[in-house]
């Protein structure tokens, strides 16, 4: 492709060896999703128009990304053109990910193990997702069945990084994630249940935040689980586009264990006491990632808070294998269990080594289960008393810098992979099991020109806290644009 616009996607060679984007001159623009909501108001640019675009952007991009799980074109144009729209976001082009249940989409899971057949009825967070207005174009593609942080799949192929597709998205929502950081669309649904919003967020340049449990609706089977690790979300480009969602969502839904978000628009004024970790339970964070989480605690310091440097947080090292053992429980259950909760039986020989590892571990580690997942559920008590004395954690998002296609092979040895796995997600598996809230930003570059995301954390039912501290440093340290970074 040389260093030519070809078809709205801009490469480059320098810093990165291969940089994809779909930013240009129709109707997406490099506008974030409130501004399109503006621009459709105002009638600069009308819904037909900004599908179109969307699916042309998507077009283009998507042989070099591979992020399209499933498209849903026509329909989205058909929606588009529709004469009552409805949502505040009534218009905006968006994606699934192909792990809920869409009416007249199939579910596929990120695997080929089984034959995909379209869903009769939407899920619950379908509906809610819907009702927003956004228009979905399509489902976007994950690892299989989520367990991965990296979607590389043998036969399907890998989700590559807009800003250098010889890295990973991430994952498990690396298609929307590489979507939206490459200007396909401004806002896209995710999921996490071990980081799955917040690792692509870190590894895409994106704004990711891992809800409260139960701010959003789940599918029936997530709400199976003994530990409720799955929460529903967004990855968008800025703070406002995922407060929008949330305050709007919110509207429709609501969960009345838990405070309300409200309409978050900006900063707060409140000063806050922050502890920054540097150490996971597993490892410590690479040098590089340990100085730009140091240089985030600088900058919160010098807005004002109190920011206080800690060797760890109170998490027990048998955390680890209780967190591995129960995935591979969940792994177990898929796998067993696959006619009840995908409706047809799974084809073993077409699953990759991950799965089936997994799978493995939890069938010989069930006797051990019962105490593991004891365990895992005591460790809300322990970081509620954490909060007692922080108002936020800040944390890396990963130990380590994104690494390249290949690093996470699911085809490769199953020690060697989920080793790797528990060396690099090092800090975002925690909240998903004391069900607290998380969000990742793109804080800092890689010498390479990587995005590097930062995490912070709260209490539950703080992610309004977490927004109005999201706000101000994305005013004090303006997130990296993937546009503004090809050279030609």
């Amino acid at each position: 492709m040389g260093t030519e616009a070809v078809a709205g996607v801009s490469a480059s060679v320098g810093p990165v060896t291969r940089h994809v984007h779909a930013f240009g001159a129709d109707a997406l623009g490099d506008l974030d999703a409130v501004a399109l909501v503006d621009a459709l108001r105002t009638g600069k640019v009308s819904r037909p128009e900004l599908v179109e675009a969307a699916i042309a952007r998507t077009q283009a991009v998507n042989p070099d990304l591979n992020g399209l799980a499933h498209e849903n074109f026509d329909q989205a144009l058909a929606l588009a053109y529709a004469d009552r729209p409805h949502g505040y976001f009534a218009g905006v082009p968006t994606f699934f990910k192909d792990n809920v249940d869409v009416e007249g989409m199939p579910t596929m899971q990120g695997s080929d193990a089984f034959e995909p057949r379209p869903k009769s009825a939407h899920g619950e967070f379908a509906r809610l997702f819907l009702t927003t207005g956004l228009v979905p174009v399509g489902k976007t593609q994950l690892s299989e069945f989520g367990l991965s942080a990296s979607a590389e799949h043998p036969r399907l192929g890998a989700v590559r990084n807009p800003w250098d597709t010889d890295y990973t998205a991430g994952a498990s929502s690396s298609g929307s994630g590489a979507f939206v950081a490459a200007g396909v669309v401004p806002i896209a649904h995710a999921n996490d249940g071990g980081g799955s919003i917040r690792i692509p967020a870190a590894c895409n340049g994106l704004v990711g935040l891992k809800p409260s449990r139960g701010r959003l609706p789940s599918d029936w089977w997530l709400l199976q689980m003994p530990v409720k690790l799955v929460t529903n979300g967004v990855l968008t480009r800025s703070v406002r586009d995922t407060a929008a969602f949330y305050r709007e969502a919110e509207l429709i839904w609501r969960d009345r264990r838990l405070p309300p978000i409200g309409a978050v628009s900006g900063p707060s004024d409140q000063r806050l006491r922050i502890a920054v970790v540097t150490q996971s339970v597993h490892r410590d964070s690479s040098p590089a990632v340990r100085d730009f989480t140091l240089q985030t605690a600088a900058l919160l310091e010098g807005l004002g808070h109190r920011v206080e440097a800690l060797d760890h947080t109170p998490i027990p090292r048998s955390f680890v294998d209780d967190f591995v053992l129960y995935w591979g429980f969940l792994a177990m259950t898929i796998v067993r269990t696959s006619s009840r909760l995908l409706g047809q039986k799974i084809d073993r020989d077409r699953l990759d080594n991950l799965t089936l590892g997994l799978d493995r571990h939890g069938v010989r580690g069930l006797h051990r289960l019962p105490l593991a997942i004891a365990r895992l559920n005591r460790l809300r008590r322990v970081t509620e008393r954490f909060y007692r004395d922080y108002d936020v954690l800040l944390t890396p998002t990963l130990t380590d810098e994104t690494p390249r296609i290949g690093h996470l092979d699911p085809t490769a040895d199953y020690q060697q992979i989920i080793d790797r796995l528990s060396e690099w997600v090092g800090f975002t598996p925690l909240q998903n099991v004391t069900g607290e809230p998380a969000i990742s930003l793109p804080l800092a570059q890689s010498a390479n020109g990587m995005p590097v995301g930062m995490m912070l954390s709260a209490p539950t039912g703080q992610e309004r806290r977490l927004l109005e501290l999201a706000y101000e440093l994305e005013a004090a340290r303006p997130f990296p644009k993937i546009q503004a970074s090809v050279q030609a």
